[in-house]
């Protein structure tokens, strides 16, 4: 097996940092635009696309600032987080993503996170 490598990617959205923190740890908010249905019980939550199901544990949260889920199918120590930062001067808030992936599909992760980011945008209002 090959190791994964962390990679991160930062995406800038127009939205107040409570709101965005809604869609990141909510399972209503996740499925939105992460995945076709989201459900939750308690630190387990079950992802959802055409059918098919995954689950992830919620390994860390902070409220309005990110969330880190694990893959239960994954027996490494990869996790994928999402943060919010806020600029201090500007007070742009940006999404940083950090997850892990082959390193031959790094690329192919950072333009799927970038179709799920952009679905993100559009429900919330942001550019």
């Amino acid at each position: 097996m090959t190791d994964k490598v962390k990679f991160q990617i930062e995406f800038v959205i127009q939205s107040s940092p409570q709101m965005l923190y809604q869609y990141l740890a909510t399972p209503s908010g996740l499925s939105e635009w992460f995945a076709d249905n989201v459900n939750s019980r308690g630190e387990k939550f079950t992802f959802i696309w055409d059918g098919a199901e995954e689950d992830a544990k919620l390994l860390k949260r902070k409220t309005d600032e990110f969330v880190r889920f694990a893959w239960e199918e994954n027996d490494d120590d990869t996790y994928f987080e999402m943060k919010i930062i806020v600029d201090e001067i500007t007070k742009d808030v940006s999404l940083f993503i950090t997850d892990f992936a082959e390193e031959d599909e790094v690329e192919e992760s950072k333009m799927l996170w970038g179709n799920q980011v952009s679905d993100l945008k559009q429900v919330i209002g942001s550019k």
